[in-house]
């Protein structure tokens, strides 16, 4: 998935990457989020900008509750 870094990626966005991590790797919730974190954030929560990361945040949630 390309990202463009001039707007703040969405909560579906994560939750579609994150689902994807799930299904290729055969991972639980925790490690597709840590997976995530590490590839997209280079492990920096600020990387992508706050709001990119608060949307992050809110489609783990929302992903654990599947």
């Amino acid at each position: 998935m390309v990202i463009n870094h001039a707007g703040a990626l969405r909560k579906e966005y994560f939750i579609a990457y994150m689902n994807l991590m799930i299904n290729a790797f055969g991972c639980t919730d925790e490690e597709a989020f840590d997976k995530t974190f590490q590839r997209l954030f280079q492990s920096q929560e600020t990387y992508l900008g706050k709001e990119s990361y608060q949307q992050f945040l809110l489609a783990f949630d929302q992903l654990k509750k599947k």
